[in-house]
């Protein structure tokens, strides 16, 4: 098109000059041509008429002589103008021709093409492709100047300068980056401007997102301590990225050109030779790639860098080296950091105290030794056993549904699905509370499980139960106990001292009354021996209610008191072994030991039928230990135990300390309290007062 656009201006150009010429021609030849010939006619033809022809003649001679020139000029001006009247044409048609093809190549030009007069901005022309781009209709009328065509006005003096880049934006709210060409040229005889505009923001928009790109990239490399290399194995020379040349300690980029080769064996000090080497192996086809880590002393410390190379070829060049450097010292670094997190992870999972199963569609991917000791199995049993074998056999539809309640995501629903039974290796069935989410594990969705067994729960709660059972049942015996006590110490005081006072107030009465001396002297001997009764009757009820030995000489002296008062008569053999304790132990502590001892021995006389007893009191430093041994008949320990058994439990409880009984049929009977010196803070309050 550009061939025929040039032939077409050619042609047109050699058309105008030949008509230029011709015009030029006829301006001064012809009419000069006129005069002489005309001049010379009117001089010389009336003397040639008047003196070939008689005067009478002559007038109609001078007629027909002006009648020959008129018929003479216009043949020779005819033959004259005829040949330029010819040429005129074919230049004018060769110029409509020439301006035909020139709008046609205007109308079918792909970018947007306009014409405005340079002084008022007026719009002469404007082609499709520019009324497509700014939105203008075919039989839209144009703008009234150039202004409107979205400030894309040339500048003045823009014509002939290089193209200029505008940024514009059109109705539709679209910006477009586009270049002006602008052209001077005359029109009908008006000075005015075609411009012609080529839409580059695809272009430049690609120019801008391949700088991103590469910024991009370049921040990239530099996250990642990653810089690029390559040179040509037979000059070494070559291009370092920016990245490269930080981790090697250049100041600048190299560019193109640089000799690579010997860059990287100079600045990688010890590896010159061994490098040399490898890079030559690798450039003769010996080893497909390259990949060695390289230590680098630095002033930070050692540095780690790991070079990579391989063959390449660039656009049909020969075959370059082309390869890549990391730093890979925090990376090293970081994947210790995780190993030994995982490690960690992984111990913390293995103590953990709740299982912990990992599940794989159906199977079991993984199970800590804590689900697998609640399963009863072997740990390393426990991957890929189906999932319905540590279920009941009913609840295996039961996991679904809870996984699908469990794993939605959002607010929790009112409505939970219930978890489903868990059953042992040996097919017994447990209760567990279950949570569960969703996890990969070694690139797999996986559906991790932590459970823990409720059955321990459940016996302390069944315990706790039976327990609270116990101590109504106790609170309910010792106010019986209470009452019965209170009415047997009354029935005492009122039978037994109240008549031994009444006895007394009599024979002194008598005495009052008696006037001989020797029988008023018995009454006195009777009411003396009345009152050492009485007194030793009440010494009796206060021991049992607190002996005072307890306050006055301590825990062993009142044990061993209140044993051998209590097996002196009994006919059973008494064994004492009291050591001497560090501390005396506190006043709580010292009544509830007291109390066990008593009860126990109590019960081993009353039950028992023992030969032989044993009271052992030792200091464990900083608890004290009692036990009282029987060799008697036993019996078989209930559950809950006896109402005295409770009560022993609980004033060691009571304490803070413990209790225990081992007894069975034909065996004897052994009682044991472990308590502390001072009582729990706690439990100091909650001790009863005696009696």
């Amino acid at each position: 098109m550009a061939t025929a656009r040039e032939g077409d201006g050619g042609m047109a150009r050699a058309s105008g000059a030949g008509v230029r010429r011709s015009l030029a021609g006829i301006r001064w030849w012809i009419p000069l041509l006129y005069l002489v010939l005309s001049g010379a006619w009117i001089l010389f033809s009336d003397h040639l008429v008047e003196g070939l022809l008689p005067p009478g003649a002559v007038r109609v001679a001078q007629s027909a002589k002006g009648l020959l020139f008129v018929l003479a000029s216009a043949a020779a001006l005819w033959l004259l103008l005829r040949n330029q009247a010819d040429r005129i044409e074919r230049a004018h048609r060769a110029t409509l021709d020439y301006a035909q093809r020139y709008r046609e190549l205007l109308e079918r030009h792909p970018d947007p093409l306009w014409l405005h007069e340079a002084g008022n901005g007026r719009l002469l022309y404007v082609n499709p492709a520019a009324r497509r781009f700014f939105g203008l209709g075919a039989d839209d009328a144009l703008p009234a100047d150039a202004a409107a065509l979205q400030g894309v006005l040339p500048h003045p003096g823009e014509e002939g300068r290089p193209a200029t880049i505008r940024r514009i934006r059109l109705p539709d709210g679209r910006r477009h980056d586009v270049e002006l060409h602008v052209a001077r040229l005359d029109h009908d005889g008006r000075e005015a401007r075609l411009v012609s505009m080529r839409d580059r923001t695809a272009e430049i928009g690609a120019e801008r997102e391949r700088a991103q790109s590469a910024r991009r990239m370049r921040e990239a490399q530099q996250l990642a301590c990653l810089g690029s290399w390559e040179f040509d194995p037979a000059s070494g020379h070559g291009h370092l990225s920016e990245e490269t040349c930080r981790m090697l300690g250049v100041r600048s980029p190299v560019g193109d050109g640089a000799d690579v080769r010997g860059l990287l064996l100079d600045s990688l000090p010890g590896w010159g030779k061994q490098l040399s080497g490898l890079l030559d192996a690798l450039a003769s086809g010996h080893v497909p790639t390259l990949d060695v880590v390289i230590p680098l002393e630095t002033a930070d410390g050692t540095r780690r860098l790991q070079l990579r190379g391989a063959r390449a070829t660039d656009d049909g060049a020969p075959h370059l080296l082309r390869g890549t450097l990391q730093d890979i010292t925090e990376a090293e670094a970081a994947r210790r950091q995780l190993r030994e997190r995982e490690r960690q992870f992984h111990d913390l999972i293995r103590a953990l105290p709740d299982g912990v199963i990992l599940l794989s569609g159906d199977r079991v991917r993984y199970a800590n030794p804590a689900c697998a000791e609640a399963f009863g199995r072997p740990v390393d049993t426990m991957p890929g056993l189906p999932v319905q074998a540590l279920l009941a056999e009913d609840d295996a539809p039961l996991l679904r549904e809870w996984l699908r309640a469990a794993l939605v995501p959002g607010p929790a629903t009112d409505t939970v699905a219930r978890a489903p039974r868990m059953r042992r290796s040996d097919g017994s069935l447990f209760n567990a509370a279950l949570t569960a989410a969703e996890t990969r594990y070694e690139d797999a969705i996986c559906v991790v499980i932590v459970m823990r067994d409720l059955s321990p729960a459940e016996r302390m709660r069944d315990e706790l139960a039976a327990g609270n059972q116990q101590l109504q049942a106790m609170a309910a015996r010792i106010f019986s106990v209470q009452e019965d006590e209170r009415r047997r110490i009354s029935r005492d005081l009122h039978d037994d001292i109240g008549q031994s006072i009444t006895a007394i107030k009599m024979s002194a009465s008598a005495a009052m009354d008696e006037d001989d001396p020797a029988r008023r002297r018995d009454d006195l001997d009777d009411v003396l021996a009345l009152a050492d009764a009485t007194l030793s009757r009440l010494r009796d009820i206060s021991i049992l209610l607190r002996p005072p030995q307890l306050d006055a000489l301590g825990l062993e002296a009142a044990l061993r008191w209140h044993a051998e008062r209590l097996f002196t008569h009994a006919g059973v053999d008494l064994e004492l072994a009291i050591a001497v304790l560090p501390q005396r132990p506190e006043r709580e502590v010292e009544q509830a030991c007291f109390r066990i001892a008593q009860e126990a021995m109590t019960n081993a006389l009353r039950h028992a039928a023992p030969a032989r007893v044993s009271l052992r009191l030792d200091d464990l430093g900083d608890r004290l230990h009692l036990r009282i041994i029987d060799d008697g008949r036993g019996f078989d320990t209930p559950a809950d135990g006896g109402l005295g058994l409770a009560i022993m439990r609980e004033r060691a409880h009571g304490v803070g300390g413990v209790f225990d009984i081992r007894s069975a049929h034909g065996n004897g009977t052994t009682v044991e309290a472990v308590l502390p010196y001072e009582p729990a803070a706690t439990a100091k309050h909650a001790v009863q007062p005696a009696g």
